[in-house]
């Protein structure tokens, strides 16, 4: 549960960190119903057997599979603004996939609030930069800057 936060307090977060999600398994199912959404087959995702011979040694998590798991990310967020009656989706800046994601791996984000901006009243503007880490790897899958609209 988030802690809940005065829009003063809230501010003084800029930089800091967000929170840590738990671990999300990408396994071969996960991949394939997000091909059958999106329509993206492309071999390394869904053809084990040409994938195993491909240049990642086995199929690979679509980047935007990865990149779809920010919302349910942003849910554990360890801070919001009091009196917050809901947030949206506003959309990203950048995004950068670092790493692939091999099937059977697990990631997690790493959350730092990186701006936070008043559009109107009762409207605030909140950017979490999410480092996307796949269990193991230095290197992390995936680095975005999701904005989200918290309404108050």
């Amino acid at each position: 549960m988030a802690e809940k936060l005065s829009l003063e307090k809230f501010k003084l977060l800029i930089g800091q960190d967000n929170g840590t999600t738990d671990w999300v398994l990408i396994d071969q199912a996960k991949i394939n119903g997000f091909a059958e959404v999106t329509g993206d087959h492309q071999w390394i995702h869904v053809d084990i057997e040409k994938a195993k011979r491909g240049p990642f040694g086995g199929p690979i998590a679509h980047g935007f599979l990865t990149l779809a798991l920010l919302p349910v990310f942003s849910y554990a967020g360890k801070y919001t603004i009091e009196g917050a009656k809901m947030s949206i989706n506003y959309g990203l800046n950048k995004v950068r996939f670092i790493n692939p994601v091999p099937v059977g791996s697990r990631v997690r984000s790493k959350m730092v609030i990186t701006a936070i901006e008043e559009k109107k009243p009762n409207q605030i503007l909140v950017t979490n930069t999410h480092t996307i880490e796949i269990e193991g790897q230095e290197k992390p899958a995936c680095v975005a800057e999701a904005l989200g609209m918290i309404f108050l």
